[in-house]
């Protein structure tokens, strides 16, 4: 087969600062934590008047390590699109990444919990991406940050950074939303349902109790292999693997294909970067994920989106269809939004294009941040 790209991951953030508040944390659907804590990392330098801070919010498989740094020189997710004079260029800019409340070092359900002396498990509430995104604005509180200059998102992540300019109209100067939507849609939904269920059919799930136990691999990697098949895309998969077999023999019930072989190869690899757990909590926060939530209406919500906004959408992408991106931006422009930019890709690189494809996302990005920026 061709070697293509893959995205690089990294089960847990070793360089991470940490954000830790004790106040109880209130959450949309019912229950508090206790206490929180966000782990998070920052590149490039904050001005003197703190005006130059860009939010970048992770997708759901991916921690707040998006670049190496000295504490962790490890690649980052984003590694190719953050430094100097890059798309993301530290030397205008200071960004800021933080794990989402509930993975990667943030408080999630494998954290113990300070009033039962267990880990939360299956008892941590249910999570939305705004529970994630009011976490993230305390981290800036504590940074002192109080308006940033760009949300920057893909994905999960996308909606995260669409949902800022509701929840904080005031603190948002601009927003990059990739590969996202305002509401998740039935197809997605139904992606990730098969997702959790190959996970928590295996019995080594045990119900989310299976800290200090047996991983459940079986079942993570069937999670993994399935998201797999959403990430990427089939013009991708012809080019490169076609119908090869892996030998010319006796086909077998065992991976026979190369298609399959590198199903089974990504699904093992990947299965071991995220908490089980956690995995549940975020894809199911992806499906509530309704731009609305919070708000008085659909409407209200989209007319306090009135900064300048930049989609982009993946022709190739079938788990959040282009479809979807070009709603979002005939949505906003409906309701009024006149600084709404629609790109297009044309990439075989499906969702993973945002990770993957630097010529044109990187190019997109780059542009939108500093077309009439002041540093």
């Amino acid at each position: 087969s061709t070697p293509g790209p893959e995205p690089s991951y990294h089960a847990r953030a070793m360089g991470a600062e940490m954000f830790n508040s004790r106040k109880p944390f209130r959450l949309r659907w019912g229950g508090v934590l206790p206490e929180i804590s966000i782990a998070y990392e920052t590149w490039g330098t904050l001005n003197a008047e703190k005006s130059n801070a860009v939010l970048i919010h992770p997708g759901l498989s991916a921690s707040c390590h998006a670049k190496s740094n000295d504490k962790d020189p490890s690649q980052g997710w984003w590694e190719s699109f953050i430094g100097p004079g890059r798309p993301l260029d530290t030397d205008r800019f200071f960004f800021i990444c933080s794990s989402n409340l509930g993975a990667f070092g943030s408080t999630g359900p494998y954290s113990w919990n300070p009033v039962t002396g267990d880990r939360y498990a299956m008892s941590f509430p249910l999570l939305t991406h705004q529970d994630m995104v009011r976490a993230q604005f305390m981290m800036l509180d504590h940074l002192g940050i109080n308006k940033i200059y760009a949300a920057v998102g893909s994905s999960a992540g996308g909606m995260q950074s669409i949902a800022t300019s509701v929840m904080y109209t005031e603190r948002v100067e601009r927003i990059i939303s990739i590969s996202a939507c305002l509401q998740s849609a039935p197809v997605s939904i139904a992606f990730r349902f098969l997702q959790r269920q190959a996970l928590m059919s295996d019995p080594l799930w045990n119900m989310g109790n299976y800290y200090g136990k047996t991983f459940p691999s079986r079942g993570m990697k069937g999670n993994r292999m399935l998201g797999m098949v959403t990430y990427r895309s089939g013009p991708e998969w012809m080019s490169r693997f076609g119908r090869k077999r892996i030998a010319d023999e006796m086909p077998s019930m065992c991976p026979d294909f190369e298609i399959e072989s590198y199903l089974d190869h990504q699904g093992h690899k990947l299965s071991q970067l995220v908490d089980p757990n956690s995995f549940l909590y975020l894809s199911k926060a992806t499906d509530l994920f309704d731009i609305a939530d919070g708000e008085v209406s659909y409407e209200t919500a989209l007319r306090k989106i009135m900064c300048p906004v930049l989609i982009v959408g993946v022709q190739s992408d079938i788990l959040i269809n282009v479809e979807q991106q070009k709603a979002m931006a005939d949505e906003l422009r409906r309701v009024g939004n006149r600084n709404v930019t629609y790109y297009e890709v044309d990439s075989d690189y499906g969702h993973d294009t945002f990770l993957l494809d630097l010529a044109n996302i990187g190019t997109a990005i780059k542009g939108f941040l500093e077309t009439g920026n002041r540093f």
